[in-house]
């Protein structure tokens, strides 16, 4: 099982942009449906963004229109390109494979003027 390390996270002003990178340790060649969660404070961890091997893609309606998943098999890295931050998106982000495998530390994103 491949083990999954977040990066890329930050303080942004609102309106901002960060993107969130998710490196393998091996190939993601094969898996078939990577995806992003965050978990806010005081909240259970949510499903944000969802990419399969064929560039199927699901977001939560809280991102939609904001947010862009993506997957690059060469360098066995998932992406999350987050425009027009807001407040309520500060978490700390995960990224995870299905079947599910161990969460790793995440990456906090912090919304804030």
């Amino acid at each position: 099982q491949v083990q999954l390390v977040e990066s890329g996270g930050g303080l942004v002003q609102p309106g901002g942009s960060l993107r969130l990178s998710c490196r393998a340790s091996g190939s993601i060649f094969s898996i078939a449906v990577m995806d992003w969660y965050r978990q806010a404070p005081g909240k259970e961890r949510e499903l944000v963004a969802s990419i399969t091997s064929i560039g199927n893609i699901y977001y939560a309606d809280s991102v939609k229109g904001r947010f862009s998943i993506s997957r690059d098999n060469a360098k066995n890295t998932m992406y999350l390109q987050m425009n027009s931050l807001k407040p309520e998106d500060t978490a700390v982000y995960y990224c995870n494979s299905r079947p599910r495998g161990d969460w790793g530390r995440g990456t906090q994103v912090t919304v804030s003027s």
